[in-house]
């Protein structure tokens, strides 16, 4: 099969299903002119009927005319010129009378009819139409009048048509194809309009937008819909690039300083305490490394939608113990006071492990970013329709310039006032990828110097 062009494949299907539509158009056209030439010719024929049914009487049981002049009139007399045959005969069908311009030829007779029949055939290669009338008298059939007509006119003007009508068609059908093809031309345009665009778009060029059509119809939804992915997908590019160009220096940093410190450990020998302090130094940066380049790794997994979303019975009573153990020390060294308020068992259905990411973050920062001798309170709840995770520090605080930013990656508020504070400005940027893939709503409130308090609220459609 021929490969065809968009338009011209839109033209064929439309000239297909207006070609089924104009032969039925046709088909009653020639149904309905066959049927009412040949309904005239009936009428005329009863019309001769009912003439000539006045003409013929009964006289001492035998059937006769009137006026046998009729009888010779032109129009019986030649074959030529629409015709009109007629055949009295008595009711055994032996011939009283008959019309000149049947000469040898005879008129077909059916026996025994008590009924008006009507029949078509050949007579002397001509097709004709005959009336077979009986003739009643005291209830009594006394004869038959057989009256015919030329279907040859009628024959004609069908054939004809039939003929215009075949010529037409497929003269049509190719006028309707072009027309379809100029027209369908111009109603893919946008289309057109919408390809060129594209071949203008690459990574390095994603600000070319599709001109809207005027029409409010589809391809205005279309190239609205093309529109609003280049700009999802030009905020994400720049987004990687923004990621990729942080990563780049965070990955630096440790590294430069790593090899820094081993330079200067080099450049002449060291007492085993020199050693040990730079060593250990070294150690701790490896350690900040490692984290970043994991934080890392799990960001990516989450943003290219990788992690395969598990569905299982959590605990968040659990999950906050079993963090709040972990992180025991750091609580006991800093001496912060966490109280925690759990009135039941709070169990969901959700994915355990990024469960506990959420939560380990989240305290973890509230640790991080908490006075000495500092509190933490954490409380969970239930309203209406959702379970509410609620996590409060009393500790430094975001400002309201830097709240809003606080999800982006590798941002961190106002790290030069608290440079004792390491980390690497991922975790709420995971805390909120994972929160989107779990349908979590998060939102984070803070004062500058009174605390922070983040909120969580699980639907409980997945709460058992």
């Amino acid at each position: 099969m021929f490969a065809l062009s968009l338009k011209n494949r839109i033209a064929f299907y439309y000239s297909i299903s207006t070609a089924m539509l104009i032969f039925v158009v046709f088909v009653i056209i020639y149904s309905i002119v066959s049927f009412s030439v040949h309904k005239n010719v009936t009428d005329n024929i009863n019309f001769e009927v009912e003439e000539y049914l006045e003409k013929i009487q009964f006289v001492n049981n035998e059937t006769k005319l009137i006026d046998k002049n009729e009888w010779i009139k032109q129009e019986h007399n030649e074959i030529s010129v629409n015709p009109v045959f007629l055949v009295l005969s008595d009711k055994y069908g032996c011939e009283i009378e008959k019309s000149e311009n049947l000469r040898k030829e005879s008129l077909h007779f059916t026996k025994n009819s008590q009924v008006k029949v009507v029949s078509d055939f050949k007579l002397g290669g001509k097709l004709v139409r005959q009336m077979q009338v009986p003739l009643i008298k005291d209830n009594q059939i006394r004869g038959y009048l057989l009256v015919a007509v030329s279907l040859e006119e009628a024959s004609i003007t069908i054939r004809n048509l039939l003929n215009i009508l075949l010529l037409s068609y497929p003269i049509t059908l190719i006028l309707l194809f072009l027309v379809a093809r100029i027209i369908t031309g111009r109603s893919i345009k946008p289309i057109l309009n919408i390809i060129e665009t594209a071949d203008k778009i690459s990574q390095e060029n994603l600000n070319s937008r599709i001109d809207l059509p005027k029409p409010k119809d589809e391809l205005q939804l279309l190239s609205q819909t093309i529109n609003d992915l280049l700009d999802r997908i030009q905020n994400a590019v720049e987004r990687e690039k923004q990621l990729t160009s942080d990563a780049s220096h965070e990955l630096r940093t440790p590294l430069a300083v790593i090899k820094g410190t081993l330079e200067v450990l080099i450049r002449k020998p060291r007492n085993q305490t020199e050693y040990l302090e730079k060593i250990n130094f070294c150690i701790s940066e490896v350690d900040r490394l490692n984290i970043l380049v994991s934080q890392l790794l799990l960001l990516a997994r989450f943003e290219n939608q990788k992690q395969n979303i598990k569905h299982e019975e959590v605990s968040l009573n659990a999950i906050f113990l079993d963090v709040l153990s972990r992180y025991s020390d750091k609580i006991k060294n800093k001496g912060i006071t966490v109280k925690h308020h759990f009135s039941e068992d709070y169990i969901i259905k959700s994915d355990n492990y990024l469960i506990s990411i959420v939560i380990g973050n989240l305290i973890s920062n509230a640790l991080k970013y908490s006075y000495e001798n500092g509190e933490i309170s954490i409380d969970l709840s239930n309203d209406a329709s959702t379970i509410i995770v609620s996590i409060f520090d009393n500790g430094i605080g975001i400002s309201k310039d830097n709240i809003n930013k606080v999800f982006d990656p590798f941002f961190r508020s106002e790290p030069n006032d608290h440079p004792e504070i390491k980390g690497t400005g991922l975790g709420l940027s995971i805390v909120r990828r994972i929160c989107s893939l779990l349908d979590i709503d998060i939102k984070i409130s803070s004062v500058e110097n009174s605390g922070t308090t983040v909120i969580l609220r699980l639907s409980k459609e997945d709460v058992k």
